[in-house]
């Protein structure tokens, strides 16, 4: 029986969650955390809020990761100037240096899982996952 399309995506899919998950080892930190570091580093300080829109998780899971991200001196809490009554999420410098690292590693790693493929097919492969991303 021959593999569906669906089948070979969520194949490539979860290779890549694996190599990238192993990639994230040296850190020691699950790829919620490492993706609420990708967001503030992209966007800066932000509240709490955003961050959990912005991982598509609830705002209670995002608080459990920013938590942890804080314990390990990653982020930390700020007063927001506009609110007195709200907090801003902000990379520290090691944060900042972390985020880079990470970012980094899962660049390489999608770079190997990629390299397979030849440019012309890497331009295509780009622009078919774009459509059905953005499907207007």
């Amino acid at each position: 029986m021959e593999e569906t399309l669906a089948e070979a995506f969520w194949a490539v899919t979860r290779r890549l969650r694996l190599h990238t998950r192993n990639a994230l080892q040296p850190w020691n930190v699950s790829p919620s955390q490492s993706r609420a570091l990708g967001v503030l580093s992209r966007h800066g300080e932000m509240r709490l809020s955003a961050v959990a829109e912005h991982l598509h998780i609830a705002p209670r899971s995002a608080t459990e990761v920013i938590d942890d991200l804080q314990r390990r001196n990653l982020v930390e809490r700020r007063p927001d100037p506009s609110d007195r009554r709200a907090t801003l999420v902000a990379l520290t410098a090691d944060g900042v240096t972390t985020a880079r690292a990470i970012d980094e590693a899962r660049a390489a790693e999608a770079e190997r899982l990629f390299a397979a493929l030849d440019p012309a097919d890497r331009t295509e492969l780009a622009r078919i996952l774009r459509r059905l991303r953005d499907p207007n």
